[in-house]
């Protein structure tokens, strides 16, 4: 089993690996004795499909989302809903932490700036700024070096 975020997580290259992982998995299944069919699943966390069981006949695998996919892996029809509401919790309170954490980032780099690059009036010294971005500043030499040579 892939398990994947959404319906379309990748790229035709992606897609490609993924194929190419699941016919390993099935050759050294075969070889290690195994005498099952492997079934290959891409499971995805979110997103429909458009049938029932969104079977990929190029790469002989399963495409599940959402609802099939968390009752295959968990015998429970109703855990995608279930599990919804304790993650929509724990996720706001991770929201208010980060506003917070970024709101204080985003007035320590703006307070920076002004220090740095601004003129008195609120301007920016743009020459100050570009100086400061570009201008080319030569290595200097320690005066361990020095004494050294």
């Amino acid at each position: 089993m892939a398990i994947k975020s959404g319906p379309n997580w990748g790229n035709d290259g992606q897609i490609k690996n993924l194929i190419t992982d699941f016919n390993t998995a099935r050759k050294r299944f075969s070889t290690s004795g195994g005498n099952v069919n492997l079934v290959c699943v891409n499971g995805c966390c979110y997103g429909r499909s458009r049938e029932r069981y969104e079977f990929k006949a190029k790469g002989n695998y399963y495409k599940l989302c959402d609802q099939r996919f968390w009752e295959l892996i968990s015998g429970d029809a109703d855990l995608y809903t279930n599990l919804i509401l304790p993650l929509g919790h724990e996720a706001q309170e991770r929201n208010d932490e980060f506003i917070d954490m970024y709101s204080n980032l985003t007035n320590r780099l703006t307070l920076e700036f002004m220090q740095e690059f601004c003129n008195s009036d609120g301007s920016i010294n743009w020459e100050r700024l570009v100086v400061y971005n570009s201008a080319f500043i030569p290595n200097k030499v320690s005066t361990k070096s020095k004494k050294s040579k």
